[in-house]
């Protein structure tokens, strides 16, 4: 069930919605199935202190100045 983003054609709303497959979304503001489905941006990769201290111990060992 993927989370998709949404323009009413209708009230001209934009809104994000979880659908199921096979489900026929609708506007929650003014209830109108004519939607326009749009480019979501992707998600940022995740930025844990873990996953920092590790990407900067390896720049560290490759030689690289981005281990600041």
């Amino acid at each position: 069930m993927p989370i998709h983003d949404f323009l009413c054609r209708s009230c001209n709303t934009a809104f994000e919605l979880l659908v199921r497959s096979g489900a026929s979304p609708a506007c929650p503001h003014c209830g109108a199935t004519a939607l326009d489905k749009q480019v979501s941006p992707p998600a940022p990769p995740a930025r844990s202190p873990a996953l920092l201290a590790r990407a900067r111990a390896q720049a560290a060992r490759e030689g690289h100045f981005s281990n600041d």
